[in-house]
């Protein structure tokens, strides 16, 4: 595969508790857990990998075993791994409750040592000769807004397409200031009214409201509803296939991001990019880790055939 994709951002441990029964509030309930390398960045990074493209990961961790194992996890993936090590430092974490039907209940983020990766970072010889061989950057909102605002503008310059993921809804609004710079952003609904302060009567209407604050193009996932992503020039709808039962839904965006990105890095329309995204997500909804393990372009191939043809809208 031709290309080389650069993806800074999130690169954490996500630990995830699930309930196994019905969820009790205020009191203890049964359950398992689970602990592995998470991270919007990381995630992205290994799903595009294991679809064939070369990609560079750069982002924070600390100097601790958490910091191994997602570097071992990366490895493992086929990444080229090029970490910013804070020796002094833990490595961010994510901590999820989980009902038992997999949706989120409420979760904790210790992620203060992003806010390290400032502006200067990307001033470094080795970041910037990452982006010198790039064909496409994507980046999270884990990093800080300055810093993000720094490397839209860089990748502009550069004419570099980048694209981003959205993570929250309390972090999508660090991205405001690159949106007019952004190729792509993905988000949910709850994501995309955080930058919109409003919500559609309908799907259709997001690409109105979203091009108000400057963005040209974007995805807005909604679960299990329609999906609806728009560029300057249509507007696309798919709903997805309906899955049962759903194993874990950390990491679904994540995938639907690398399922479009590479789907329109082979210069598929925005129709068929969202097929490819939907694909993705669906195996990663099935998985019980934040990746599919078993992802490969000959499966997403066969994948594709359970996911329903988009609605070009214009």
């Amino acid at each position: 595969m031709t290309g080389n994709i650069l993806v800074i951002g999130g690169a954490h441990m996500d630990r995830r508790g699930r309930i196994g029964g019905a969820t009790a509030m205020g009191a203890s309930n049964p359950g398992r857990w689970i602990e592995e390398p998470g991270g919007g960045g990381l995630n992205a990074a290994r799903n595009l990998s294991r679809l064939g493209y070369s990609v560079r990961l750069i982002a924070p961790r600390g100097g601790d075993s958490a910091g191994e194992q997602i570097a071992d996890a990366a490895r493992n993936a086929g990444i080229d791994d090029c970490p910013i090590v804070f020796l002094d430092r833990a490595t961010p974490s994510y901590t999820a409750i989980l009902e038992s039907g997999g949706n989120l209940i409420v979760a904790l983020a210790d992620m203060d040592l992003y806010h390290v990766f400032t502006p200067r970072r990307l001033r470094a010889r080795s970041l910037r000769s990452s982006l010198d061989i790039a064909r496409l950057v994507l980046c999270d909102a884990n990093l800080p807004e300055e810093t993000l605002t720094a490397l839209a503008e860089e990748a502009a310059l550069r004419h570099l397409p980048i694209s981003a993921i959205a993570i929250s809804p309390a972090k999508v609004v660090r991205l405001r200031p690159s949106l007019r710079h952004l190729d792509c952003l993905f988000m949910n609904t709850a994501e995309a009214q955080a930058l919109t302060g409003e919500r559609p009567v309908h799907p259709e209407g997001w690409p109105a409201l979203l091009r108000r604050t400057g963005l040209m193009a974007g995805v807005v996932t909604s679960g299990g509803g329609t999906v609806v992503a728009f560029d300057q020039a249509s507007v696309a709808t798919l709903s997805p296939p309906r899955l049962e039962p759903v194993v874990d839904v950390t990491g679904a965006g994540d995938a639907f991001a690398a399922g479009f990105i590479a789907s329109r890095l082979d210069s598929a329309n925005l129709g068929e990019a969202l097929r490819h995204g939907a694909a993705v997500a669906a195996l990663t909804l099935l998985s019980p880790h934040a990746t599919a393990e078993i992802l490969s372009r000959d499966l997403l191939k066969l994948n594709l055939a359970l996911v329903p043809d988009a609605k070009i809208l214009s």
